[in-house]
């Protein structure tokens, strides 16, 4: 006799609906193809009556942290403002959970959470990529990758949106076979099923349409070198073309200037920092090829309409 498996979701306050949704719409399609209950779930929240999404729905739940029961499958799932939902009962319930020998989880930016309670240490991880940079800078100690999600972990991350689904797909599939998982899939209208390694962000070359390979070079070397910018000559040195060839593919596929790309990238980073971490205005700066904490806060102004230390100020 197949043993039905408990999932339970932490819903943290502004979790993500489309994860929400993806998490638990295959358990009931496996339940309702397979003509058994396979799978059941309950839903958690800090007060115990209801959880509030990004979006403004209200889902009431079940119980709170501190009443969930012995579970095979425990997930926290989170979203925006991750930072400022860290709740004393949420990781308690999660740590309890695992002594108990429940499988943890975390679903969209749940993996800050786990990892703020020192539970993905030296484990690879996914988390939406949004929140990739200010990760990377708070928990060195994770080995933060870019896939969809990781399930050959002692704990099971996915990054959220659709890639939700695709670790229950692949969680259904594990237990009941690759039928039950196509079949799932169909019902889902879901015909473009990611095994874990595949990344979330599409590549260079598909979202600008570029096929050539000195140019995508180039912006993977900005993007590696943030800390410490280089020189448009010298990266066009780096892959063997000349500055006036790097300045004509630019103008040509992105319709700017190298320098103003590189510039778009620092200051892009730098706003994930300010939102996503404690750090300060001038640790942000730096972190960013930034000198001086005042040019900076002028170049940041031009580009968003507000200073970096008001960017904080507004989450606070």
């Amino acid at each position: 006799m197949i043993k039905s498996e408990t999932f339970a979701f932490l819903l943290v306050p502004e979790f993500t609906h489309i994860a929400f949704s993806c998490a638990i719409e295959p358990l009931r399609i496996a339940n309702l193809i397979s003509g058994r209950t396979l799978y059941s779930w309950v839903l958690a929240s800090s007060d115990g009556t209801r959880a509030v999404c990004s979006n403004g729905t209200v889902t009431l739940v079940d119980m709170d942290y501190r009443s969930l029961p012995h579970c095979d499958r425990v997930f926290a799932l989170s979203g925006i403002n991750v930072h400022n939902h860290l709740e004393p009962d949420l990781l308690a319930c999660l740590r309890q959970q695992r002594a108990r020998g429940a499988k943890i989880g975390a679903l969209c930016s749940g993996a800050f959470l786990l990892a703020k309670g020192g539970m993905l240490d030296n484990m690879r991880a996914a988390i939406h990529w949004d929140f990739h940079d200010g990760f990377m800078e708070d928990f060195p100690e994770v080995n933060l990758v870019s896939s969809v999600f990781v399930a050959d972990e002692p704990i099971v991350t996915a990054s959220g949106g659709t890639a939700t689904a695709d670790l229950m797909l692949h969680l259904i599939e594990e237990t009941h076979g690759a039928d039950l998982a196509i079949a799932v899939a169909d019902q889902m209208v879901y015909n473009a099923v990611r095994e874990g390694t595949a990344e979330q962000r599409v590549s260079l070359q598909s979202r600008h349409g570029m096929r050539n390979p000195h140019l995508v070079k180039a912006i993977q070397i900005m993007g590696d070198s943030i800390e410490a910018p280089k020189s448009p000559s010298r990266i066009a040195e780096e892959i063997g073309i000349s500055t006036r060839q790097l300045e004509r593919l630019f103008g040509r596929h992105l319709n700017c200037s190298p320098k103003k790309y590189l510039m778009d990238l620092r200051l892009q980073r730098a706003r994930n920092l300010l939102v996503q971490t404690d750090q300060s205005v001038t640790e942000v700066a730096l972190a960013c090829g930034f000198e001086s904490p005042g040019h900076f806060a002028r170049v940041y102004r031009s580009k968003f309409g507000i200073t970096p230390t008001a960017q904080q100020a507004k989450l606070s």
